[in-house]
């Protein structure tokens, strides 16, 4: 599980920070509770799950029409 440091730590905490992402740890950096950025070791691998989302983002029905004129001529 990832460790959370609030960026305020940051200055005092960064060497620690630093071995921590080089030995593999994730560090979530928060300002207050909202998380704001990671920091991730190099080459650290990627997971992607394909299908996770399934159905999350479907296409207009007119997604393959041809754009009218006024389009390319850049008229609104």
């Amino acid at each position: 599980m990832p460790e959370t440091i609030d960026i305020r730590e940051l200055p005092a905490r960064l060497d620690e920070l630093f071995a921590l992402a080089a030995a593999g740890r994730e560090i979530i950096l928060s300002d207050g509770i909202e998380p704001r950025a990671r920091l991730l070791p190099i080459g650290l691998p990627v997971t992607r799950v394909a299908g996770l989302h399934a159905g999350a983002v479907v296409p207009a029905e007119d997604f393959d029409a041809q754009l009218p004129d006024d389009f390319w001529a850049g008229r609104p």
